[in-house]
């Protein structure tokens, strides 16, 4: 690898691991490239050979390694807790919240090129990070942005695909049905059928990756467009960076907006392989569906109420207390409606992981956006009521493991903030962003080989008796 050149710069980094001790668990990943460096593409290629010696010689050396055992909760209970899944991109911790290639979302808002001085990082060095696990030079970033912007090119008949659609269905149809449109143009396909070494799977894979990251913006923008403004497109501006390029085509010209979205496309983009949309766009591509079928198979998955729906429903939440008791809601006020969601036999939108114990940090860093630009918002405030209402009260009910707020409890009162007021088409720009982090995993997983994902299933009478068996022993 490469250091990056020069005394001062390697004194500034310095500096900035001194000032945050946390990063020296991180140090392999703080490794600079070379700005004259600039190819992504060639980047993978020296380092793929060197990651399947790796994996090849893990499976050689610890193949027979038990993990941990597996409980009759964990088969009833959708798996959750199992360890199962190969992500090589990020990993979720329960305390410490999502780590990129080991980095947290702090030490990435500190780390990675920004637009501006002390700005928000940059989506296209995410991207950078997660594929090569290298933090990327602010000129490999930007070459990466002119890149996706070059491969930004959409058909019309994928907008067509989704102009046959009523105007009425929901943004998330129709943001699917443009990507499964992109899929006619799948590199991957075309080699797959005319035949291609299994070595070689990864590179029409990146093609499409890179492809499709650079083209979900113009079709999200478009189903936006044509569902809430009159169907009057904007087109890209060639001098904009990837998130602020995507805040520039829905129609927002506010730098503080596109500084939102680059915020919001990074941290959105993965959180290891275990939820619904990345192990779905994992699921699909281990059959060798190309990267528009899997990732349009996860965006089904996003559209879940319980998975990327979330966002759009806590914004709807948080403006029905509003209608009910006011902007100027008393804390006791507060209480009684979290009480009277939770008696209703509904939950409150927004708290609570299948993983996290803790405050999300996701949730953190918009806060802390927040209090930097929007501090007097009142629906801001009221979030922070939440923050001190909520928990207690999700504690005292004793069935919840983890009663702090997740992502989707803050995104949506920043978008309304700065006019993106369409909370049914918050879970779209989920969708943008996880682009990012399943087509990098694809990429990998393409690269290292991993095979067709083939789990066990059983019946409730092999597990009773394979319970009685047990326990007779």
């Amino acid at each position: 690898m490469v250091f990056l050149k020069g005394v001062s710069a390697l004194s500034r980094l310095r500096s900035r691991v001194k000032q945050h001790s946390s990063l020296s668990n991180s140090v392999r990943w703080l490794q600079m490239q070379s700005s004259s460096d600039l190819d992504l593409h060639s980047q993978l290629k020296e380092l793929i050979p060197e990651q399947q010696e790796r994996l090849k010689k893990l499976r050689a050396e610890h193949g027979k390694v038990q993990l941990g055992n597996i409980t009759v909760d964990m088969v009833i209970g959708g798996m959750r807790g199992m360890t199962g899944l190969l992500w090589e991109t990020s990993l979720l911790d329960p305390d410490e919240g999502i780590r990129f290639r080991g980095l947290s979302i702090p030490e990435c808002q500190k780390l990675l090129p920004a637009a501006k001085p002390d700005g928000e990082p940059l989506p296209e060095g995410l991207l950078w990070l997660l594929l090569t696990g290298k933090m990327p030079s602010k000129a490999q970033v930007d070459a990466l942005s002119q890149e996706l912007r070059d491969r930004a090119v959409v058909p019309d008949y994928v907008f067509k695909a989704i102009d046959a659609l009523p105007v009425s269905a929901h943004p998330m149809t129709q943001f699917a049905t443009g990507v499964m449109a992109l899929q006619v143009q799948s590199e991957f396909q075309k080699a797959y059928e005319k035949g291609i070494s299994k070595l070689k799977y990864w590179e029409p894979t990146y093609e499409d990756a890179l492809s499709l990251i650079a083209r979900v913006p113009l079709v999200a923008s478009y189903v936006y467009r044509r569902m809430y403004k009159d169907g009057k497109f904007i087109p890209m501006d060639d001098s904009l960076d990837y998130g602020g390029n995507f805040s520039h085509m829905l129609g927002f010209s506010s730098h503080q907006m596109h500084e939102l979205m680059r915020l919001y496309v990074t941290i959105h983009s993965d959180h290891e392989g275990g939820n619904v949309s990345a192990h779905t766009g994992h699921l699909v591509g281990s059959a060798l569906s190309d990267p528009y079928l899997s990732f349009a198979a996860a965006l089904n998955g996003l559209a879940g109420p319980l998975h990327g729906l979330a966002n759009q429903e806590v914004l709807l939440w948080i403006k029905s207390v509003v209608e009910e008791c006011g902007e100027n809601i008393t804390k006791e006020q507060l209480k009684d409606y979290v009480w009277k969601t939770l008696n209703g036999g509904k939950v409150v939108p927004g708290f609570g992981h299948g993983v996290l114990r803790k405050t999300d940090p996701r949730y953190m860093c918009q806060r802390e956006f927040a209090l930097k630009h929007l501090p007097d918002d009142p629906l801001f405030k009221l979030v922070s009521q939440l923050y001190e209402v909520v928990p207690p009260i999700l504690t005292e009910l004793g069935k919840v493991k983890n009663p702090w707020p997740n992502v989707d409890a803050h995104s949506g009162v920043l978008l309304n903030h700065f006019g993106l007021t369409e909370a049914r088409y918050y879970t779209v720009l989920f969708g943008v962003s996880r682009s990012i982090g399943i087509c990098s995993q694809l990429i990998w997983d393409r690269a290292l080989g991993l095979p067709l994902e083939r789990p066990k299933s059983v019946t409730m009478d092999w597990l009773e008796n394979y319970c009685k068996k047990a326990k007779a022993a």
